[in-house]
């Protein structure tokens, strides 16, 4: 592949970029005038768990020349229109679209793209966007991976020359299953970002709190339970794990027995703060209706009652339509649907 994009560069497309420049050319394409101006002057810094600075060559979507072979898409979904309309005259009939976003992505961009040029890719690891030509990397470098492959799980040389390329950050698992490994990528989106942009804190902060992680062990088997009804078979992981076996639970019982599977899982993500939340805190619109939204569109199709994913979408909208950020003071809201719900 001669010529590779990565379009949408925020937390999680600068770090990529950033790791992809230290091997070889890619063009980071992002609206962010600030963010583009410092990325070209300064490079691409990442903090946190890793530590390094990187000179990138960085575009707005008007400034961009020629045809891409590959264009690794990190657009958040609510701009998929404006994105897609700026990359449309810089690709050709054998363009990959590797989409990074997260939700269920594939079936809108295959739609336009179509199927054959359209491979997905889930992120196991976070970041959080500094500042300008800043980004955090919040997992460490011992958990970093990357999940890919289509929905009808073949596996052919585009996937592979795909594999190759973000190899150059860290570990690439190809799924057959990709399918499964969209809902279960899914799932731990919609608990605990659902949860943290809901209440305005990190992973960590849901974790630690007696009310909250109760609350996400809910959310999370609401969505197990919307993709059992809808046809999904297994939930793996990158580790090989299906998350139905280690996470869902029938009665109050074996949820106790199980809460321990979340303290362990999901406690390397402590620091993780949601992108969604990060858009709350800059007034911009979130991916809610994305992720916990496919959970509830999905639960009304198949009959699946989702009162603590709903719960989570009224408190992100409100917060959007008001230009608030959520605080731990949403609490009683959650704990009332517990009392009424749990189970």
């Amino acid at each position: 592949m001669k010529r590779i994009a990565v379009m949408g560069t925020g937390s999680l497309g600068t770090i990529l970029g950033a790791f992809i420049s230290l091997h070889r050319q890619v063009d980071l394409i992002d609206v962010n005038e600030a963010h583009v101006k410092a990325l070209n002057e300064h490079g691409a810094k990442i903090t946190g768990t890793m530590e390094f600075t990187v000179p990138v060559k960085a575009f707005l979507p008007e400034e961009l020349t020629g045809e891409y072979d590959l264009i690794i898409f990190l657009v958040k979904q609510v701009y998929n229109d404006s994105a897609i309309a700026s990359i449309k005259n810089h690709i050709n009939e054998n363009t990959i679209i590797l989409t990074l976003q997260n939700g269920f992505p594939e079936p809108a961009l295959i739609e336009v793209f179509g199927e054959n040029r359209v491979i997905g890719c889930t992120v196991g690891w976070g970041a959080t966007w500094i500042e300008p030509g800043v980004s955090e990397l919040t997992t460490p470098e011992s958990a970093l991976s990357f999940s890919m492959g289509r929905l009808n799980g073949e596996v052919d040389q585009k996937v592979l020359d795909c594999k190759t390329i973000l190899e150059n950050m860290c570990e690439v698992h190809l799924e057959d299953n990709f399918a499964g490994m969209r809902w279960a990528k899914l799932l731990v989106n919609a608990t605990y970002s659902g949860l943290s942009a809901a209440l305005g804190c990190t992973f960590g902060d849901v974790l630690d709190d007696p009310i909250a992680s109760v609350y996400a062990m809910y959310v999370c088997n609401e969505c197990i339970r919307v993709g059992d009804a809808w046809g999904v078979t297994k939930y793996s992981t990158a580790q090989g794990e299906n998350m139905r076996d280690t996470l869902g639970f029938k009665d109050n019982q074996e949820r106790l027995l199980k809460a321990n599977t979340y303290e362990t899982g999901f406690r390397p993500a402590q620091l993780l703060k949601a992108s969604m939340l990060q858009d709350l805190e800059k007034g911009r619109p979130t991916e809610i209706h994305a992720i916990n939204g496919i959970v509830t569109f999905f639960g009304k199709k198949e009959k699946i009652a989702t009162p603590f994913n709903d719960e989570i979408i009224r408190i992100v909208t409100t917060a959007e339509a008001n230009k608030t950020v959520p605080t731990m003071e949403n609490l009683p809201a959650l704990e009332k649907i517990l009392a009424k719900y749990r189970y």
